[in-house]
């Protein structure tokens, strides 16, 4: 593998050791890499063989694959192009702290849901009616809603053509609120 093809993976491998509240000392110690390289590593000073990027995502309790997509999606600049029609897209693609789905057309999933983190619902188009907290909501063009992170609730269009986009905290990422802390 020439230089080129080596990946960039330092912000994911920051991202990952601080997700897991580690130090680079800890992960050092864990993979048998010195503090130095792992800091050149996560600042992009340089670009670990396969060998040593397998040894810090075992240090990191993740798999080299991981390592990669994360950091393709880290460093993604994506334009994700508007279609027609019904259904739903997502508006940002890969793994990324944000999540954004556009949903159009007559939606009603049938299902209620309850999502660890926290979401806003952003009527673009048309009209929607969601449930929370035992109440109803009605959403017109224009209106947004926002759900704290553990709120049980279901939504669906009532009027034809309808755009909701709706944006959240991703949940592979642990951003619940915790008042104990």
């Amino acid at each position: 593998m020439d230089d080129k093809d080596t990946p960039r993976v330092g912000a994911a491998v920051r991202r990952r050791r601080r997700t897991l509240g580690l130090t680079l000392a800890a992960v050092a110690a864990r993979s048998g890499l010195s503090v130095p390289f792992l800091s050149q590593i996560e600042n992009e000073r340089a670009r670990p063989s396969a060998r040593s990027l397998d040894r810090v995502a075992e240090a990191l309790e993740t798999t080299t694959s991981r390592l990669r997509a994360a950091a393709d999606s880290a460093r993604a600049v994506d334009v994700v192009r508007g279609e027609e029609g019904d259904g739903v897209r997502r508006v940002v693609r890969g793994r990324h702290q944000l999540s954004a789905l556009e949903f159009t057309g007559e939606q009603d999933l049938g299902r209620e849901f309850q999502h660890r983190n926290d979401e806003l619902m952003y009527v673009v188009e048309g009209a929607a009616e969601v449930e929370a907290e035992g109440q109803a909501y009605r959403l017109e063009r224009g209106d947004t809603l926002f759900l704290s992170g553990g709120v049980r609730h279901r939504w669906r269009a009532t009027r034809p053509g309808t755009r909701l986009l709706l944006v959240a905290v991703a949940e592979h990422i642990d951003a619940t609120y915790d008042s104990r802390r």
